[in-house]
């Protein structure tokens, strides 16, 4: 990617697209975030707010693309600050929120057709980022990432080659049923934060996934628990792709932006970590390691594969 000029800061540009998915007959909302060297202001985003040149010119050529999957019932406006640093970092950070699956519209949560119809967001926003315009000439065609958060983990895992099933409690006729995702091979590296992985305990089920993957997982995760790495763990066919730590102290929600402190209360979970952990002063660390994992992968160089103190799988606690 090129690099701006000594001296001159990099701000976070913003532009809003909507797409249209065919299949679901839904729009899918997508704030991209991206460098620019426009001045910025604070603007809403969602509820909160964040510095952002609106519609600015993007700085930089050969940028990587970056799509961020949230969780069941929750919103793209709480990786805010995961996709800003990754804008600033000189990458393009697409948000999208899954209809039928997000904080103001979750009637499709524990359906089938929402395990479907997630992956496919994906592809399609990944499709509208490439062909947009403004941003498209700005991009790297050699791969595309993608993060995700709890249910986004799902998401990422399907559309990097997973094959899941639908348990018998979300199909319409009650029975386990494989569902129908389709891999995009555009997508070239996984970031799996808490992610949410039953669907994939079958044999085969994450055997069609051969890409580097960072994950990260909370210690005192209430929603995630072990199972769900572990799922991955012993699934995926090339272990040595896989950079995996627990979190001391950390919950399902330690990966998300910091609520400002008149949104905290119990009655909102995503704004509520295990006592004694601070979330405001892990998230530089971890944006550190998702930056330093993307830049590695991207360029086809799987970070940790030929290092000199053992694999990259780890349970390391730090």
């Amino acid at each position: 990617m090129t690099e701006p000029e000594q001296g001159e800061p990099i701000r976070v540009g913003c532009r809003a697209l909507e797409v249209h998915d065919p299949v679901q007959q839904a729009g899918v909302s997508l704030r991209v975030l991206y460098p620019t060297l426009a001045p910025d202001r604070e603007e809403p985003f969602g509820p909160f707010t964040l510095a952002l040149a609106m519609d600015a010119a993007v700085e930089g050529a050969g940028l990587p693309l970056v799509l961020i999957s949230h969780g069941t019932g929750g919103t793209p406006w709480t990786h805010r600050d995961l996709a800003a640093h990754l804008a600033r970092s000189g990458f393009v950070a697409g948000l999208l929120q899954h209809p039928g699956n997000h904080r103001a519209d979750d009637r499709l949560a524990g359906k089938a057709i929402n395990l479907e119809n997630r992956p496919r967001h994906v592809r399609l926003a990944i499709d509208a980022v490439l062909t947009d315009p403004s941003l498209g000439g700005h991009l790297r065609r050699g791969g595309v990432a993608v993060v995700g958060h709890s249910l986004g983990g799902y998401t990422a895992l399907a559309v990097a080659g997973g094959r899941p099933w639908a348990a018998p409690w979300e199909t319409p006729d009650g029975r386990a049923a494989p569902l129908a995702v389709e891999r995009d091979p555009r997508v070239r590296a996984l970031v799996l934060l808490a992610p949410a992985t039953p669907w994939f305990m079958a044999p085969d089920g994450l055997t069609g996934v051969r890409l580097p993957i960072l994950m990260r997982t909370g210690e005192k995760d209430a929603h995630t628990d072990p199972a769900h790495a572990a799922i991955v763990e012993r699934g995926l066919p090339e272990p040595g792709l896989l950079q995996h730590r627990v979190i001391p102290n950390a919950g399902h929600f330690a990966f998300l932006s910091p609520y400002p402190d008149h949104l905290k209360s119990p009655a909102i979970p995503p704004s509520q970590d295990p006592e004694g952990f601070d979330r405001a002063a892990f998230l530089p660390i971890l944006f550190d390691d998702v930056v330093t994992f993307l830049r590695e992968a991207l360029a086809g160089r799987p970070p940790g594969a030929v290092a000199a103190d053992g694999p990259p799988v780890s349970r390391e606690r730090s």
